[in-house]
């Protein structure tokens, strides 16, 4: 029976608890280091890692275990300490890496932390590779001679590297000056290379959330709570701001007034640019099927076509692989470039929407007003761990009932979540009414169950 250690975003958990261990996080380095090794050649850079980290207190311990298990089975650690999500598939495949981890729970509170790692060519590993590193992690691996135990050493210039990067995805000559920016951290990995990737190419910044303790990690800023971008934005009289989870590959996006454009409106907007200047590959951007009713009839308008996948960026850069598609994301702030990235990158999205104000001469109020939005509830319901509420007899005639409701007139979406022990309730439907009702209904029998 599976261990059921990977979700829809790499390992994830409570630190120190559960699978996220540092036995755990050993093993797994172990398991990982094993998958990925070559057997050719034994000079010291024959079998190398990155690692990366957010700016979680409980990433040292992690850190310092996944190194343990991967250097046990002969890989070379290079440490790259906090750095964005990112750039660890950026940097895995620019330094030639057999593979890359990123330590970070993305936007889950500072107590939680997770392992997501990273092949070669830097893309998320596929469900396959996950779970035969997963059957290794249960069977257990063999450790390498003592003669190949490999090394760890720290890199200090793997932010510099991405930095540099991130700049050149905007036109060349281009400049930021005339822009007032804020850009919220979310005191996590980018909170030094954010503003300064901005402030490189013009910009005017005021950064916050830029001042870890390995405690503060989203709490209160960021993605998932742009009040506070949003009185900075109003209070520093700013063009726009950039909101940027944990890990920053999530992004929203606000405007002067301090208005929250979401990842659907950032990829309506990019598609018809793309689309315009005869990019957009096969006329496709790939969405998640939480992505607003709205994004898929404007797209129609437009003779685009909107390709759904599961929940989850991974789902989303698989099905873009696979269709030859180069634009792609989730409502959530994920925004998917593989023309400029392997994943999401919610500082290079930020970018590519200043360059837009640029390129146009347009406020942010304006670019981010791309459709109208069908109206859409989302209701996070909380539930024991170990609990199976779905599989209740309750919450299957709660949702039956839900679904016939809906009929002709919306659609609903029922699932669990694969980083916390959440079942989300998402409806849409142009009658608000009928909206609250059933998601009212669903999440109550959820919860009664749960």
């Amino acid at each position: 029976m599976s261990m059921g250690l990977f979700g829809t975003d790499g390992v994830r958990g409570r630190a120190n608890e559960g699978n996220m261990t540092a036995e755990m996080a050993l093993r797994i380095g172990a398991a990982a280091g094993r998958y990925f090794r070559r057997d050719a050649g034994h000079s010291l850079h024959a079998h190398r890692v990155v690692i990366g980290k957010d700016t979680r207190q409980s990433g040292y311990m992690i850190e310092n275990a996944l190194t343990a298990g991967l250097t046990s089975t002969g890989m070379n650690v290079l440490l790259l300490g906090p750095v964005p999500t990112p750039a660890v598939g950026l940097l895995a495949r620019s330094m030639r890496a057999d593979l890359g981890v990123m330590i970070s729970a993305s936007h889950n509170p500072a107590d939680d932390n997770g392992i997501k790692l990273f092949g070669p060519d830097g893309f998320k590993l596929s469900d396959a590779a996950e779970a035969e590193i997963e059957r290794m992690v249960e069977e257990g691996v063999r450790p390498a001679e003592a003669q190949n135990i490999g090394r760890a050493k720290r890199i200090d210039d793997g932010r510099g590297r991405y930095v540099e990067y991130a700049k050149t995805t905007i036109p060349a000559g281009m400049t930021l000056e005339g822009l007032k920016i804020v850009v919220d951290c979310a005191n996590g990995a980018a909170y030094r290379a954010a503003p300064e990737v901005l402030a490189e190419l013009g910009a005017t910044v005021i950064p916050i959330g830029v001042a870890p303790d390995g405690r503060n990690i989203n709490r209160e800023c960021g993605s998932t709570h742009t009040d506070t971008a949003a009185a900075a934005v109003v209070a520093h009289g700013a063009d726009l701001a950039i909101s940027l989870d944990g890990d920053a590959d999530r992004v929203m996006i606000l405007d002067a007034a301090g208005r929250v454009a979401d990842g659907d409106q950032l990829m309506a907007l990019f598609a018809a640019r793309w689309a315009g200047e005869g990019r957009l590959a096969g006329n496709t951007l790939v969405a998640t099927v939480m992505s607003n009713l709205g994004l898929e009839r404007h797209l129609a308008s437009q003779d685009l076509k909107l390709h759904r996948t599961k929940v989850g960026d991974r789902h989303v850069v698989e099905a873009m692989r696979r269709g030859g598609f180069n634009l792609g994301g989730e409502q959530s702030g994920h925004i998917v470039m593989t023309d400029y990235a392997t994943t999401g990158d919610g500082l290079i999205a930020g970018l590519q929407f200043a360059a837009e104000m640029v390129r146009t001469g347009r406020p942010a109020s304006e670019l981010m007003d791309v459709f109208e939005p069908v109206p859409q509830r989302l209701d996070n319901v909380a539930y024991a761990n170990g609990a199976n509420p779905l599989a209740a007899a309750g919450v299957q005639t709660a949702i039956a009932a839900a679904e016939d409701a809906l009929t002709g007139k919306g659609r609903l979406l029922i699932r669990a979540s694969g980083t916390e022990p959440l079942i989300r309730v998402m409806a849409e439907c142009e009658d608000p009414a009928l909206l609250d009702r059933v998601v009212d209904d669903v999440a109550e029998a959820v919860r009664a169950a749960g």
